[in-house]
């Protein structure tokens, strides 16, 4: 088959197109002929040295696919050659196949395409994960999405307005901020320009949000403190603006704060399982009501990996970038 393989740690520069072994399936795995992959911010910390994939996982990026399924292990049941499916990877998407665990397989949304369907896995297990099992966000609540315009900030926008909670989403520009608008945020928010505590303080009357979503990490950390309310639940999903710096602990104490922070890739096989029935369970009705749409940015063929991970780095992008071979 063939796929992208990265010469050395560097930059998107470092990918070529190469032909490599097929992916060996263990008797839990399935093989996947792959339709398309989505593209993350992850797979340029991969490239970095900075995002390992975990033991066992194929060495190659890409963190979700689409596809058929051409060959089942010895143990898998539940599912057959011939189904159409999308997986949460450990890694290997940029590739014609790759080898995955069943338990990490969901089926294609109903009105969704199969080429679509790449961009929701990994988005949909950490926006669940995250917003909905740890931070508990229900209807009535609000919650604040930093990088609203990303791929995972379009399907929280959207998933939480679906539950019946106040959005407030930040972006880089204005035509991403109509966007996420369009999405189902109330109140959108420039970060160049505007102090989102401000915004999110007099919108709520100064009580505070509920939930915030960060992948900004340190230079947000305490502002991010600063714009919940009591019993607030702030979740890091990344470290754009640094892992490290000072702080008080008095309003995680003085509110009642929880804070939180967790990665998908690295969760055990028994913890990726659990999200992904629930994601079956609670996310992909919405999607098929059309209640949370993929949103696809651009689509790049198998051998322009590098190009695709250059438009990620220039941030000009709103939802997902596939790539397809």
């Amino acid at each position: 088959m063939r796929a992208v393989v990265a010469k050395g740690l560097g930059g998107p520069e470092v990918l070529e197109l190469r032909e490599v072994p097929d992916p060996d399936i263990g008797d839990d795995e399935v093989l996947i002929k792959v339709a398309a992959a989505g593209v993350n911010r992850a797979d340029l910390l991969q490239l970095k040295g900075q995002h390992p994939p975990p033991p066992g996982a194929p060495p190659y990026l890409g963190l979700e696919c689409s596809g058929v399924i051409e060959r089942l292990g010895a143990r898998v049941d539940g599912w057959k050659v011939g189904d159409e499916v999308c997986a949460l990877l450990g890694g290997g998407g940029y590739a014609e196949k790759v080898a995955v665990a069943a338990s990490q397989l969901l089926p294609i949304p109903r009105g969704v395409s199969l080429r679509d369907a790449a961009s929701l896995p990994e988005v949909a297990c950490t926006v669940w994960s995250t917003v909905f099992m740890a931070c508990h966000l229900s209807a009535g609540e609000s919650v604040l999405i930093h990088g609203g315009s990303s791929g995972i900030g379009t399907f929280a926008i959207q998933m939480a307005k679906s539950i019946g909670a106040q959005v407030f989403a930040t972006a880089g520009s204005e035509k991403k901020l109509d966007l996420c608008k369009q999405l189902g945020a109330e109140v959108a928010i420039n970060y160049k320009e505007d102090d989102f505590v401000a915004r999110v303080k007099e919108a709520t009357h100064g009580e505070g949000v509920d939930v915030v979503l960060d992948m900004v990490g340190a230079s947000y950390f305490e502002r991010n403190l600063e714009a919940l309310g009591m019993d607030g639940r702030l979740f890091i999903i990344g470290f754009q603006g640094g892992a490290s710096g000072q702080l008080s602990l008095l309003p995680i104490l003085k509110k009642r704060l929880i804070v939180s922070a967790a990665g998908l890739r690295t969760r055990a096989p028994e913890s990726k399982a659990q999200i992904v029935a629930e994601v079956w369970q609670n996310v992909w009705p919405a999607v098929e009501e059309r209640k949370v749409k993929p949103v696809i940015y651009r689509v790049f063929p198998l051998e322009e990996a590098a190009q695709a991970l250059q438009l990620m780095v220039a941030n000009q992008h709103f939802g997902k970038i596939l790539l397809t071979p």
